[in-house]
């Protein structure tokens, strides 16, 4: 059997796969996806300030602000998150919460990952590190194109 060359398919395979073992650990706790990319972000994060958190989640998320903003009134309305002064921190139950899920997801990703070379690792993240900002980038430059219009084409 031949090495795939890695392609969107695979990429997205292994995305959904990840994500599906993510979601599992999540269900029943009151978490979706994109509120424990919030608490995620806001967990390690030492000073963890309001528009910060939001910008890094509308980047990591590729959502607007709104919707952001939406995620975070979630959390604070649900008591994980607190605002003060303009930092987010975790409240006592959010960093119970957050501890509890963080420990099952590494435990799971631990044995995902082993007996893959390091080696193998490092040049699987660097790869996929210059494929996201690559993306990145060409979704922000898509955003800045005037809005075209199947008329128009």
């Amino acid at each position: 059997m031949s090495t795939p060359t890695l392609n969107p398919r695979i990429l997205g395979r292994a995305e959904n796969a990840h994500r599906a073992l993510l979601e599992h650990l999540l269900a029943g706790t009151g978490l979706a996806y994109q509120r424990w990319v919030a608490l995620t972000l806001v967990a390690v994060s030492d000073q963890a300030r309001d528009l910060d958190v939001l910008d890094r989640l509308v980047s990591a998320l590729k959502i607007d602000q709104r919707a952001a903003r939406a995620v975070i009134a979630d959390l604070t309305a649900a008591g994980l998150l607190s605002l003060s002064g303009g930092e987010l921190r975790l409240s006592v139950a959010g960093r119970s919460l957050y501890d509890r899920i963080r420990t099952a997801a590494d435990g799971t990703v631990a044995d995902l990952y082993r007996d893959i070379p390091d080696g193998d690792l490092e040049v699987t993240g660097r790869v996929l590190t210059q494929i996201t900002a690559r993306a990145d980038a060409k979704l922000e430059a898509l955003k800045q194109e005037p809005a075209k219009t199947a008329a128009s084409s």
